[in-house]
């Protein structure tokens, strides 16, 4: 007997008309589909007319229910992967599903759709011929700081997602970071009723998110203009000049004058937090 595909089908981000005709028919066809949340996903398919059985496949069951699936799929089935949204394994499950199949020598075939980096990206209104994909930073505000620091020399546009519950605190990170005058986007609700795009810097969206309780709320993405050569040049020169003063200085005073010769960010100097140490 023939081995069934592995469907990987992506389903609308909020706009149910974005679910292609080939998306629905080959959730039809499944013998099952994986889905993140049962819940979540059956109005999604009850509104379609698509009544395939379903099966919970996220990040808490997704180690032990592969086996059943890759058995199902071995025995000739044809399985469909989704997500709450958008394409599966892009800040989602299924990873292991899929690299089990392709070690299985299972088929495994996308179906393309919507997807909320690249909806985001495609309307930012930054250069988007080199970008590089964040997805969801720490939920641990020094986790994030650190990463966010080891990312503001990226010459390449970032975009990250982030929670409704954490955008505000994210967005004066990135802010400190990065510089407020740093070129960047909050792409909020895509395809939404309540779809709002916030720029044009990290200052000004860090002031509207803080002021304006509506923008955190929703589904959010974050697209930041790289670090171009100017900025990049100071950075550097910054960081070197901070670490001959740190040698003599405390953390503060270093960051403070080494902003201050070089023209970077002083919060891009030191690490978050050590102001209040000394």
């Amino acid at each position: 007997m023939n081995a069934g595909t592995l469907w990987v089908v992506a389903t609308p981000i909020g706009n149910l008309g974005d679910l292609s005709p080939r998306a629905q028919q080959v959730l039809r066809d499944a013998s099952v589909i994986a889905a993140e949340d049962t819940r979540h996903s059956r109005p999604l398919l009850q509104h379609f007319g698509i009544a395939t059985p379903l099966t919970a496949l996220h990040e808490h069951n997704e180690r032990a229910a592969v086996a059943a699936i890759i058995a199902k799929l071995r025995a000739g089935e044809d399985i469909a992967l989704i997500s709450d949204a958008g394409t599966p394994l892009i800040s989602d499950p299924g990873f292991r599903l899929v690299r089990a199949a392709r070690e299985a020598g299972i088929d495994v075939s996308p179906v393309p759709g919507a997807c909320a980096a690249i909806a985001a990206l495609s309307v930012a209104g930054l250069p988007s011929d080199r970008a590089v994909f964040e997805g969801f930073l720490s939920a641990k505000a020094s986790a994030r700081r650190e990463r966010l620091r080891e990312l503001a020399n990226e010459t390449r546009t970032l975009v990250i997602y982030e929670s409704s519950h954490r955008i505000a605190e994210c967005c004066a990170d990135l802010r400190d970071a990065f510089g407020s005058g740093r070129e960047a986007r909050l792409l909020r609700e895509l395809t939404k009723l309540h779809e709002t795009c916030v720029g044009p810097t990290l200052g000004e969206i860090a002031a509207r998110v803080e002021s304006d309780a509506e923008q955190r709320l929703g589904e959010c993405v974050l697209v930041i203009a790289g670090c171009g050569e100017e900025v990049d040049a100071k950075l550097a020169e910054g960081r070197r000049i901070y670490t001959l003063l740190r040698a003599e200085l405390p953390p503060a005073q270093a960051a403070k004058l080494a902003a201050a010769i070089s023209g970077a960010p002083r919060k891009a100097l030191y690490e978050p937090g050590m102001v209040n140490r000394e």
